[in-house]
């Protein structure tokens, strides 16, 4: 299983960014994928998912109509459309998969390796 994360950067606030998960090694139909992230000094958090099959999706609240999940099937890549940040926003950014997806991150089955998101002026 791989999750491969890329997109991150340094935003001024106000401005977007657009994080990508590539998928591989394991049938999509059966996960839901995400995003987590971890600030400094606090614990990891959800922040959004998407169900391959059903294409349903969830958010944070605090990032609801800011940001923005979907997927590319042909390409097994989950994508975060990140609007709107708020310094707030700053912290190492995780795809993530699972068959459910709760919202608690000791139940999320795989990770990929972070990235760092920098919302700044």
């Amino acid at each position: 299983v791989q999750l491969q994360a890329s997109g991150g950067g340094l935003v001024q606030p106000g401005g977007s960014l657009r994080l990508s998960c590539a998928a591989s090694g394991f049938t999509l139909d059966d996960y839901a994928i995400g995003w987590f992230r971890q600030a400094p000094g606090k614990e990891r958090e959800f922040v959004a998912a998407i169900r391959w099959s059903a294409y349903s999706t969830d958010y944070l609240d605090s990032v609801k109509g800011r940001f923005t999940i979907s997927r590319d099937n042909a390409k097994n890549t989950v994508y975060l459309q990140m609007n709107s940040l708020k310094p707030e926003d700053t912290a190492v950014y995780y795809c993530a998969a699972d068959p459910i997806m709760t919202h608690v991150p000791s139940r999320v089955d795989y990770w990929g390796k972070g990235t760092q998101v920098t919302v700044s002026s």
